[in-house]
């Protein structure tokens, strides 16, 4: 889509992710406005030339010329800058996300919103363990997957829109799901694993298991340096989902565990063959 290269984008939340888009759009030639309410992250923003305008305020004269408009925000937030903003955008303009949560937040977005706006929800599956735009670095988009979330609401057009938004970002794979489909499979691939990180760092209060450690442990619990707040929201808004995957995954370290007790290796075995089989599934 050729006109997607003339727009000003705005982006409302400028943290890692939000730095991350602005980096990526900046140098691809669109004129990026941003949003945020820490001045130190508009600042630092400006000066390292992420943005070309910026303000912790939303106004008419910086959100209203923006062609296309991306929410990097938890989704409380996001809901209510909404319903308190939206006014103040242009007919035509093209709404997106990076939240991590879709079935909770999309339809209610698009139930608020005014005739002449669309929003197309996405889910970039890209990220590092810091925050702030301070640590925006638009490689983490290379090579990582971008999942669309349509629903019924949307244009063909503004579903192909967003599409070719994940992939002049960088992205390697770009999906399409249901915002419910969505929600069962982050429940697993991404909330459930840091649910597991978590869980082994809080298991022991030993100091000196990082003297003893191997990288094992380093690269199974990378995730557990995590933002509490964000994660419990999401964890929250995704709760039946998630529980659903917490279950499953007690359900089979019990039997992992009943395995082991009863002394049966080729029980254990078995397992480890089928770990192995599917783990190659993600190799690159």
């Amino acid at each position: 889509m050729e006109w997607i290269s003339k727009s000003n984008v705005l982006i409302v939340g400028l943290g890692l992710m939000g730095g991350s888009y602005a980096m990526a759009l900046k140098r691809l030639g669109f004129h990026v406005t941003a949003l945020d309410a820490r001045r130190e992250a508009i600042d630092y923003a400006l000066a390292h030339d992420l943005i070309d305008r910026g303000g912790t305020e939303p106004t008419a004269d910086l959100v209203g010329d923006a062609d296309a408009a991306i929410f990097a925000l938890y989704p409380g937030v996001f809901l209510k800058w909404i319903a308190d903003n939206q006014h103040l955008l242009r007919d035509g303009c093209m709404l997106t996300d990076v939240t991590g949560v879709k079935g909770c937040v999309v339809y209610d977005v698009q139930k608020k919103l005014r005739p002449g706006l669309e929003f197309v929800a996405a889910h970039p599956m890209a990220g590092r363990e810091v925050y702030g735009v301070e640590n925006a670095d638009d490689s983490i988009f290379h090579g990582a997957n971008y999942i669309v979330t349509p629903t019924e609401s949307n244009t063909p057009a503004a579903v192909e829109w967003c599409k070719e938004l994940g992939r002049l970002l960088g992205f390697r794979r770009v999906s399409v799901l249901s915002p419910e489909e969505h929600d069962r499979m982050i429940g697993f691939l991404s909330q459930l694993t840091h649910c597991i990180a978590v869980a082994l760092m809080t298991c022991s209060d030993n100091r000196r298991l990082v003297d003893y450690t191997g990288d094992s442990f380093r690269d199974l619990t990378r995730i557990a340096r995590i933002n509490d707040a964000m994660w419990s929201e999401l964890f929250l808004r995704n709760r039946d989902a998630l529980l659903e995957q917490m279950d499953t995954f007690i359900g089979e370290m019990t039997e992992l565990r009943d395995l082991l007790e009863a002394g049966d290796e080729e029980g254990m075995r078995a397992k480890m063959r089928l770990s192995t089989e599917r783990r190659a599934w993600f190799d690159k």
